[in-house]
């Protein structure tokens, strides 16, 4: 394969089709993009500056904060700087890096996902362990593990993609992805179609095994626990739950668009099925979270009630 393109520009059609409601989408986007920022920065300060909140869960749940900021920064701000332009286009360069950004934003948010599992797991089978097991050490070593695998497992993947000769240059979307640049390829792409379905299993098998192994033991808990125990482990596990059930549905989302033909529903509705799993789970995270873990929840309300009371003396 070569690794030169004949294309350098590549054209996001989809913009096209907002002309009519541009400067309103570009007002949704930044105030979307703000509230990304406030309530994933939120959650990261609060943890960071009460000592109280460096534990383990609260730590992993700093990490999904930054990582939701990682992935909105490569998605909204583009989508804005494209959408206000008279020619939405941006380079092959632009686009492969893009591409590279959102993908592993993605294998990250899943991958701490995951370790967050691992995490309740650990605190429900083996309370009185859960310190002993989960040492400082251990805790970084997950992060590492969380962001180095992802971005590693996915660049080699990725390599094969760069070294594509696109001679296409439209995509009839709003960002760019892996999918769309190997279509735009005029070399034979069977090869690497079969790898990146070898690769999706690679770059997300140890995640699903940790998932699946950490529910089992917890329902299994569960069954021989007494009521109060259930009730605890249920609350335990609920805000996290409903995180790995917002990421589910964006996947589900992002698959039917890929894969499927979308192009008899409303164009608003092929937006944001395409724009979900990039958006909405940054935002809702941090509420989820917040408004579940008590000692988050009442930081956080400390944090605004002493911002209330600056306010008017200012």
């Amino acid at each position: 394969m070569k690794n030169s393109s004949v294309v350098s520009l590549i054209i996001l059609e989809a913009f096209y089709r907002m002309e009519d409601l541009k400067y309103l989408y570009i007002v949704i986007f930044f105030m979307l993009y703000m509230l990304v920022l406030f309530a994933n920065l939120t959650v990261i300060f609060v943890v960071i500056s009460n000592k109280v909140l460096h534990k383990p869960m609260h730590i992993f749940l700093c990490n999904l904060a930054v990582n939701g900021i990682y992935g909105s920064t490569a998605l909204l701000p583009p989508m804005l700087s494209t959408l206000m332009s008279p020619f939405h286009v941006v380079s092959l360069a632009c686009c492969k890096a893009q591409t590279y950004f959102l993908h592993t934003y993605v294998i990250i948010e899943f991958t701490i996902l995951s370790v967050m599992c691992y995490d309740r797991y650990v605190a429900i089978c083996y309370p009185l362990q859960y310190h002993t097991i989960m040492t400082i050490t251990k805790v970084y070593k997950l992060i590492v593990f969380s962001w180095g695998y992802p971005l590693v497992a996915f660049a080699l993947f990725f390599i094969l993609t760069l070294r594509l000769t696109q001679c296409r240059n439209i995509i009839g979307r709003v960002y760019c992805s892996n999918y769309s640049l190997v279509k735009l390829s005029c070399d034979d792409t069977n090869v690497v179609s079969t790898i990146g379905l070898v690769s999706v299993v690679v770059y997300t098998f140890p995640q699903l095994v940790m998932t699946f192994y950490s529910y089992g033991h917890i329902l299994k808990i569960c069954f021989t626990a007494t009521k109060e125990s259930k009730i605890k482990a249920l609350k335990t596990c609920t805000p996290h739950l409903f995180a790995i059930m917002n990421y589910s549905v964006g996947c589900f989302f992002e698959i039917v668009q890929s894969r499927f033909d979308t192009s008899y529903l409303p164009f608003e509705t092929q937006i944001f099925m395409s724009l979900y799993f990039l958006i909405f789970p940054p935002i809702l995270n941090p509420a989820i979270y917040g408004l579940s873990i008590q000692a988050l929840r009442s930081n956080i309300f400390r944090l605004c009630g002493s911002k209330n009371k600056i306010l008017p003396l200012m």
